[in-house]
């Protein structure tokens, strides 16, 4: 068997958790760039992984508090996964050469906030995990977050 080091990870694993869910207290409050969120629509928004796995790592969200998919209504179901084809367009600003696109579901399934429901959109790229991630316990992210945010917003928002 083959072991996956993902030791950048580490940061979120050990950090200090709030009794409140950060997928909703931080699209509750009004600063988006702050909180990463680079799109709300009605019953979901998208935000960026403040600890990604790769550039432009995003999860959309539904605003309901269900740690399941038949928890959510008809009309999440659709707007969550229409939302998703949307972010993978949004994404192609970065022309990546593939994705990964899935859900954590519960602690057994890896969900790192196993009561909040959201699916994670990765972009990849050929070679994107090389030698740095193997020997070098160290994850090389090509632009700060916050510049990667500015220029997927008015992709998100454009009409």
């Amino acid at each position: 068997m083959k072991a996956l080091w993902a030791p950048w990870r580490m940061e979120y694993i050990v950090s200090r958790k709030g009794k409140d869910c950060i997928l909703c207290v931080g699209p509750a409050m009004q600063n988006d760039r702050d909180n990463l969120v680079l799109y709300r629509g009605r019953k979901v928004f998208v935000m960026m992984n403040k600890y990604p796995y790769n550039n432009g790592h995003l999860m959309v969200v539904p605003y309901a508090h269900e740690s399941s998919l038949t928890g959510l209504d008809d009309e999440t179901r659709l707007e969550l996964i229409n939302t998703v084809s949307r972010a993978v367009e949004c994404l192609g600003i970065f022309h990546p050469e593939g994705f990964n696109i899935g859900l954590n579901l519960g602690k057994a399934g890896g969900a790192g906030i196993e009561e909040h429901v959201h699916i994670h959109i990765v972009p990849r790229w050929v070679g994107d995990t090389n030698f740095m991630t193997v020997s070098g316990e160290t994850r090389v992210i090509p632009e700060h977050i916050l510049d990667t945010y500015d220029k997927l917003c008015p992709v998100f928002n454009q009409s």
